[in-house]
């Protein structure tokens, strides 16, 4: 368990070193109403029986724009298939576009950010809703571009393309959805109500988009976002992810347990985003982080033990089953599983590698918590002072340039999240206080459009 350590001049020496060195940490919360650990919904505490719903996620958002954290993220997911299984973790009750409209008209400040695949849909159709998203919000969306890796079935596929047709097929979907964006001139409409012009006609361009996957007449029919083009979000590890995101993407989501091996990916991805002629600084790494927060070590430590009170055994089996594409029926929780059956092979995502290095050195039971609890991602325990330390030191070190927040539980391990650990960033001078700027792209410091 993490210790605080003891407040000092250290602090404010560290806050005038963010403030005039790096500035403030990127924080983002994604937004899973079941909790991010597997079965925390079960505590009597949860509002499971409200998610689906419009009020559960109004308040989850609103309790991220109180703490003045920069955005929401929403995953999406086209496979219902883990619920025939009683399971739902990594099942999508919300679909981001919708939901977005929605928490739009009800949120004032805080970025929106949701997921739309580049594999299941057509980027004139993604260009048009995220458009139209940015401009309802007056300039508060990212696009999560994802390639997809279930699904198949829902949309006339028997199996999934390799991962490297899906991800030619997705940088190619992003050059046509930026094209159509900059289709419309700034100055477009001109409203001339003498000749009878809305928009000017001179000012909005066919794009004529011939490719691999796409042919594309353009232009769009929605006006040029508020942002210009909405932030533009990427999740992937594997080298094509790195080499999509590394072109395209304003914020990297990543998964990253070790400091040390944190800090190496962050070197090289900046490497690799100023090779392609573009600004490091702009591009923001943000690793996931699942902290269990309370403001003792004893309360922190009781709400992680009901916490994991709630995982099941069976479902956490299935779990490992289906992330690790293994048979371990005829193991016990005390035991490992063996090496031979962890195969790699070139389809397998950069993830399922994080799982079976774990898994090599852990017991089937660990790995079961460990899955459960955060899906690869780091998750901490202790109070706010002890917590917040760590991610300083992250942040300090060049590891990441914020982090992107898993609340374990909802209500109450995302309160303790938002109303412990967030004020303690903002006291030592590595989180903003309030919103500056009008839109997304300002408030994250990436490239202006």
């Amino acid at each position: 368990m993490l210790r605080a350590r003891t407040r000092s001049a250290g602090i404010l020496t560290r806050r005038r070193y963010c403030m005039e060195s790096r500035g403030q940490m990127v924080l983002t919360m994604f937004m899973l109403a079941f909790g991010y650990q597997n079965d925390a919904w079960r505590s009597p505490d949860s509002r499971a029986d409200e998610v689906g719903g419009l009020d559960m996620i109004t308040d989850m958002t609103l309790a991220a724009e109180r703490s003045k954290l920069h955005a929401v993220f929403f995953a999406d997911s086209a496979d219902g298939g883990p619920l025939l299984g009683g399971d739902n973790r990594g099942v999508t009750v919300y679909e981001p576009v919708a939901t977005l409209g929605a928490l739009a008209a009800r949120t004032s400040h805080i970025g929106l950010i949701g997921t739309a695949s580049t594999t299941f849909s057509e980027p004139y159709t993604v260009a048009r809703q995220f458009a139209t998203l940015d401009n309802l919000s007056k300039g508060r969306i990212g696009w999560n571009i994802v390639t997809s890796f279930t699904g198949a079935r829902n949309y006339g596929l028997e199996e999934m393309p390799d991962p490297e047709a899906r991800y030619r097929r997705a940088g190619e979907f992003v050059e046509v959805a930026t094209k159509l964006w900059d289709s419309w001139d700034r100055d477009a409409i001109i409203s001339d109500r003498e000749r009878g012009l809305w928009a000017d006609p001179e000012r909005i361009h066919r794009i004529n988009h011939r490719g691999e996957h796409f042919q594309v007449e353009g232009p769009l029919n929605i006006p040029r976002p508020a942002q210009g083009r909405p932030l533009l979000v990427q999740a992937g590890q594997s080298e094509a992810g790195i080499d999509l995101g590394s072109s395209v993407a304003d914020v990297i989501y990543t998964m990253q347990s070790d400091q040390e091996r944190s800090k190496v990916f962050y070197r090289d991805y900046k490497r690799r985003v100023e090779a392609k002629g573009r600004s490091a600084e702009h591009v923001k790494l943000l690793p996931g982080i699942m902290p269990i927060v309370g403001r003792t070590d004893k309360e922190a430590q009781e709400l992680s033990d009901e916490l994991a009170s709630y995982i099941r055994i069976d479902s956490g089996r299935r779990t490992v089953e289906k992330m690790m594409d293994v048979q371990i029926d005829d193991l016990e929780l005390t035991d490992r599983i063996p090496p031979e059956r962890m195969v790699d092979g070139p389809r397998r995502m950069d993830r399922w590698r994080v799982y079976r290095d774990y898994a090599l050195e852990h017991t089937l039971g660990e790995l079961i918590t460990e899955l459960s609890r955060a899906m690869g991602h780091r998750w901490m325990v202790g109070t706010p002072g002890a917590i917040a330390e760590n991610l300083i030191e992250w942040f300090d070190g060049r590891a990441c340039d914020g982090f992107n927040l898993n609340p374990p539980s909802v209500p109450v391990g995302m309160n303790a999240m938002l109303e412990l650990l967030v004020p303690e960033l903002q006291e030592r001078g590595y989180f903003q206080h309030d919103y500056t700027g009008s839109t997304l792209r300002e408030r994250m410091g990436v490239q202006q459009f």
